[in-house]
């Protein structure tokens, strides 16, 4: 069973996905990153692809995106650090990232190497569904790659419902219309999306993102979903460590504690 479908059969709430940028802060932390996070009690990984254009993300994911380019990083490089990732790493991993580096590599070429070295799903938020399935979802399927689509606050109930439809893995709840980034606190706006979601009683799991960076933010999306996802605050706290294992360590205990 793909480790995606395996952990939403075993746990049902307060899952916690964490999202890095490879390459970043130094081009070698791909793995030592990915293997605190592990320890540290978080259930998902996702590894953002650097892209010169990520046009989704805010500044502190753009910067981490610059660096890691920077630094030297590459799908050919990042591949090659992920070689050894099943030794290392049990939970779920996905790759986040754009469709150009992806079609550029070989769609086909691309979803083998990532069968290859264990990676579990694929987050391309510039994929269009009906490009995906008319072209790619055969591809994704006999390499057993779980595809994710993105729904926001402005997702027509139809498209949500399509999109649930075509849906193997989890749904990705963007919290807002803004671009990716630590926010303050959840709106009203905000909550009441996710209660008209959450009332749509969809086939699939659902995660939140964009805008969570902290316990009482999770706790909130938690609270409305089967979990959440956190970018902009955990690149802050690469960006500022001293000790990657230790402090990675505490802000995810301090999440999920």
């Amino acid at each position: 069973m793909n480790r995606i479908d395996e952990l939403f059969k075993q746990k049902k709430e307060r899952i916690l996905s964490i999202y890095f940028t490879a390459g970043f802060p130094k081009l070698g932390d791909t793995l030592t990153i990915m293997e605190a996070i592990e320890a540290a009690g978080a259930d998902i990984i996702e590894i953002g692809v650097p892209y010169s254009d990520p046009i989704a993300d805010g500044p502190t994911i753009q910067e981490s995106n610059n660096q890691a380019l920077n630094n030297g990083m590459t799908l050919k490089l990042l591949f090659e650090q992920l070689s050894e990732l099943r030794e290392k790493v049990s939970i779920p991993v996905i790759l986040m990232g754009y469709l150009n580096p992806v079609v550029q590599y070989g769609m086909e070429a691309f979803c083998k190497k990532c069968k290859e070295v264990g990676i579990d799903g694929l987050i391309l938020p510039d994929l269009p569904m009906q490009q995906y399935l008319s072209e790619y979802k055969e591809i994704f399927d006999a390499y057993d790659l779980r595809n994710t689509f993105l729904i926001s606050p402005q997702t027509a109930e139809e498209r949500i419902r399509q999109i649930d439809q075509h849906t193997d893995g989890f749904i990705y709840m963007v919290s807002s219309a803004s671009i990716t980034g630590a926010k303050k606190e959840i709106t009203p706006e905000q909550l009441a999306y996710f209660e008209r979601v959450k009332a749509m009683k969809l086939n699939n799991p659902r995660l939140i993102g964009f805008g969570i960076s902290d316990k009482p933010s999770f706790q909130t999306a938690s609270a409305h979903s089967h979990g959440a996802i956190i970018g902009s605050a955990f690149i802050n706290v690469l960006r500022e460590s001293s000790d990657l294992k230790k402090d990675i360590n505490e802000y995810i205990q301090g999440i999920l504690s």
